[in-house]
């Protein structure tokens, strides 16, 4: 019989990292106004770079830091499009899903000689025990929840978070009180980017030990669920996170038990995340010029 156990809910904090990291790196991106559905494929750019900058240089933190880095770079193309061409956001962020999906494969053929995964790492970030808490988890794990005060303070508490919820809102008044709407857009769409990134690295050096093709596995978009089940506020996402995440935890322990067929319970944290967007999509109000086109010269249009 499945009993609840600590052993489970330490797999539910564990798989919800990378989906915190991802969902705050959305709010900060969508709070300014521009829609992000490419998380999926910032994840999986930086569960590559991780992999592949750890191979190279044997240290691990150098993967976190080039996932981190790869992230940005993905996500200021999507910020080019969305900004300085105001090209539609959907769009940008489907195109960039499917780049991440054949160019990492690639890559990985062609230095490692195999389109399916990386060679593993000889060194993974491993984990950090806090004995007084009687914790032990992946570094990623503890920045995944110090990430959730950082964006409160920052979006809430800060002259670059109201200025940043303003072009949001209302880019056009923004822009009348002096704000740079387009620079303020570019820091949030960068920030995306490195959250998302870092996502991504504990996925490939933080929970495994290499990169495996399409590893996200949607994870990006359970970020984006999250995000709206928690109406774009850090704490909101966090525990839409630790939501999914332990409905993942819960379907890995299925796995095996009784006569379900596997794929059936592979798709209970998916099933959720459908159902709770029939919940609270309704209700949830997001900022009201996300996915609008931004032009000085122009009134508010749709996207």
């Amino acid at each position: 019989m499945l009993t609840m156990d600590f052993g489970l809910i330490n797999s539910g904090i564990r798989l919800a990292a990378p989906l915190t990291l991802a969902a705050i790196g959305g709010l900060f991106c969508e709070r300014s106004g521009i829609v992000n559905i490419a998380l999926e494929g910032l994840m999986l750019a930086g569960a590559f770079a991780a992999a592949a900058a750890t191979l190279w240089s044997g240290n691990p933190w150098f993967g976190v830091l080039m996932a981190a880095v790869t992230g940005a770079v993905v996500a200021l193309v999507h910020g080019v499009v969305c900004i300085k061409f105001k090209g539609n956001h959907i769009v940008s962020g489907i195109a960039i899903n499917i780049l991440a999906m054949g160019a990492p494969p690639f890559i990985a053929g062609a230095f490692f000689g195999t389109t399916g995964s990386t060679p593993d790492v000889a060194r993974s970030l491993g984990t950090w025990k806090i004995g007084w808490l009687g914790m032990e988890y992946s570094p990623l794990v503890y920045l995944s929840w110090l990430a959730v005060p950082f964006a409160y303070v920052l979006v809430f508490r800060t002259r670059f978070g109201l200025r940043l919820r303003a072009a949001g809102e209302n880019p056009w008044a923004a822009e009348a009180a002096g704000v740079n709407v387009g620079k303020v857009r570019y820091i949030a769409v960068l920030l995306s980017g490195v959250f998302a990134g870092l996502g991504g690295a504990f996925l490939s050096i933080g929970y495994g030990t290499s990169f495996v093709r399409n590893m996200t596995a949607g994870r990006g978009f359970l970020a984006l669920a999250a995000l709206i089940f928690g109406r774009w506020t850090p704490v909101g996402a966090f525990l839409g996170c630790l939501l999914f995440g332990f409905f993942d935890a819960f379907q890995i322990r299925l796995q095996g038990v009784g006569r379900i067929p596997p794929q059936f319970v592979q798709m209970i944290p998916y099933v959720v995340t459908m159902l709770v967007l029939v919940g609270f999509v309704g209700r949830a109000r997001p900022p009201a010029a996300l996915g609008k086109i931004y032009d000085r010269e122009l009134s508010s249009t749709g996207a």
